[in-house]
């Protein structure tokens, strides 16, 4: 969880600077590969942890 709140982070602030600095703009889009990478990551284990519960 805690790499998930990192990333998350990180996607933030390389968006923010890709916005806010002029010709930086590439920056936005690797902060949006990393939101999604993040997204990705997070569903991935989500659908791992409800796959391992037994049913009874």
């Amino acid at each position: 969880m805690a790499l998930f709140l990192f990333l998350v982070l990180v996607a933030v602030v390389l968006g923010i600077i890709g916005v806010a600095a002029d010709g930086l703009g590439y920056l936005l889009i690797i902060g949006i590969v990393v939101l999604v990478a993040a997204l990705g990551l997070i569903a991935v284990r989500w659908s791992q942890r409800t796959g391992h519960r037994p049913l009874r």
